[in-house]
């Protein structure tokens, strides 16, 4: 009667612990997090949102740039991992990216609390000219590999 629930539970704890084992050895991506923006806008499309809209398209922006500009001498796309750049994956190296994932997310966060509560106060001029910057800035990213050379 006991050996049933005690197979399964048997079971259970080994299936939980191959999990746990096979994402240990999972290549860490350089950049995680968002990545890109969903549309691109105009300065008369901009000119026309509430400045509620306008917020949440400077965090947007924001978010994206804090996540890609710091690790652009890596990669500027998602699922480049230190494998793929010949980065030696030592538990130190990957302690590191992990340091700095950490601290890329804590920098973002704080960012954001700040930007929500100090941001409004902002001339929508102003706001609308960063946003503007940001996606400039953005666009850009699609030209990085016309600086390199051999």
């Amino acid at each position: 009667m006991k050996t049933k629930p005690t197979l399964i539970i048997a079971v259970f704890f080994l299936m939980v612990s191959i999990g746990f084992a096979q994402k240990k050895n999972a290549p860490i991506n350089m950049i995680s997090g968002k990545t890109s923006i969903s549309k691109y806008h105009s300065h008369e499309e901009l000119g026309k949102m509430s400045k509620g809209a306008l917020l949440n398209l400077y965090i947007e922006r924001i978010e994206v740039i804090v996540n890609i500009l710091p690790n652009i001498a890596f990669a500027t796309k998602p699922g480049v991992t230190m494998e793929s750049l010949g980065i030696p994956e030592t538990k130190e190296n990957k302690k590191a990216l992990e340091d700095n994932r950490e601290a890329s997310v804590d920098y973002f966060d704080s960012t954001v609390e700040f930007q929500k509560k100090i941001l409004p106060y902002s001339d929508t001029r102003d706001l609308i000219a960063a946003i503007m910057f940001y996606e400039e800035t953005l666009k850009s990213l699609h030209t990085y590999n016309d600086y390199k050379t051999d």
